[in-house]
């Protein structure tokens, strides 16, 4: 009797996960690559027949330019998401304040990290 393996059955779900695996190889390529790759993994999820990858790829292209940018600047967003969700964290606290320079205040107090050593 044979053996069934995974690689054999075809599943979708399988291909969707060498699809992931292999988007992430993306930020491992070296810059005068990346857009080859990128176009590569894009052919690959556009004829994948799975919806969702579909999706993900027509994402990409719209972020074309922006993901190649990355490869020059190393540069991400991630930071100012980070800031952005403290400052939002600050204000549902808060449910208001009197003045926008109260709230200001209250924001860089939440995001300046700063330590108080009060005695106790």
């Amino acid at each position: 009797m044979k053996d069934i393996k995974l690689k054999d059955l075809n599943l979708k779900t399988m291909r969707a996960y060498h699809l992931r695996l292999n988007f992430q190889e993306l930020w491992l390529q070296p810059p005068g690559q990346a857009e080859d790759f990128l176009k590569k993994w894009y052919y690959w999820a556009t004829h994948s027949r799975i919806e969702p990858m579909k999706e993900a790829a027509k994402t990409m292209k719209q972020h074309w330019n922006g993901i190649l940018n990355w490869f020059k600047s190393k540069i991400s967003n991630g930071i100012l998401e980070g800031i952005n969700s403290l400052v939002q964290a600050a204000k549902a606290r808060a449910r208001g304040y009197r003045t926008n320079e109260y709230l200001i205040t209250m924001i860089y107090l939440i995001t300046g990290k700063l330590r108080f050593n009060l005695p106790s």
